[in-house]
């Protein structure tokens, strides 16, 4: 299988260094991966600018650009074949809940929903992550898994978080929804003179309990989390109630 191998953390770091090497044993991957870190770009695209694009081996090239870039010119400018799939990660802390949103990983793998199979975003719950082969061997199996969907799942994106657990520890896979969070932190000052300040992101709010499971109560009781995302962007049944209420 020709898998096209991107992230948002840039293609030096260690997770996805680490599942390139383990993918390639088995299928033909190309690492396409931002030159340096792109955490939180969703799916921006660098629309106005030109893009540095630096082959570095003969298959892993570093775009200095976001992680969206890198799956468009992978898929569309950089090779005379298809790709057959686009994985993204392993990334360097989770991507559950809402974070997809802003999640580059996520943003990454949104547009290979068009190949023969569904991307998949991957991501573990540590930013220094200490079971990688387990985590990378799993993902290999989780994979094959994916390949074998029914044609319903094409135009979706997977979205898979591991916890940073050994095999034995792991208690296997839950499929989940989205948790939902509250009130994100206040934003952190960091500095002020006259007129200006500087300000930083804060924590995101904490995930809400919920009836169903979620991708943070599984990640968080040990479980591999797979989640199954829509990218439609379209509810043909709010559209057509829509028209009760701006009818002319």
């Amino acid at each position: 299988m020709k898998i096209l191998l991107t992230n948002d953390d840039g293609y030096l770091a260690s997770n996805i260094q680490s599942l390139y090497k383990r993918l390639s044993q088995d299928h033909d991957v190309w690492m396409i991966a931002p030159k340096g870190n792109c955490s939180g770009m969703s799916a921006a695209i660098s629309f106005l600018k030109e893009i540095e694009i630096t082959r570095i081996e003969e298959r892993i090239f570093a775009v200095d650009g976001t992680p969206a870039d890198c799956t468009y010119f992978g898929l569309l400018g950089m090779v005379d074949f298809e790709f057959d799939m686009v994985v993204s990660g392993i990334n360097h802390g989770a991507n559950i809940g809402n974070d997809v949103i802003y999640s580059g990983t996520v943003g990454a793998a949104v547009g290979g929903r068009k190949l023969k199979y569904p991307p998949i975003a991957l991501s573990v719950a540590s930013y220094d992550t200490k079971n990688i082969d387990f985590i990378v061997n799993k993902t290999v199996s989780i994979i094959e898994d994916v390949k074998n969907l029914p044609n319903e799942y094409l135009g979706k994106v997977i979205n898979v978080n591991f916890p940073d657990l050994s095999e034995d520890e792991c208690n296997g896979i839950k499929i989940t929804a989205l948790a939902q969070r509250g009130i994100p932190s206040k934003p952190i000052e960091v500095h002020s003179e006259n007129d200006t300040k500087k300000y930083r992101y804060n924590l995101s709010g904490e995930p809400i309990q919920e009836e169903h499971l979620t991708d943070a109560e599984a990640v968080k009781d040990g479980f591999i989390s797979i989640s199954v995302l829509d990218y439609s962007l379209d509810r043909s049944n709010l559209r057509e109630n829509l028209k009760e209420y701006f009818n002319e």
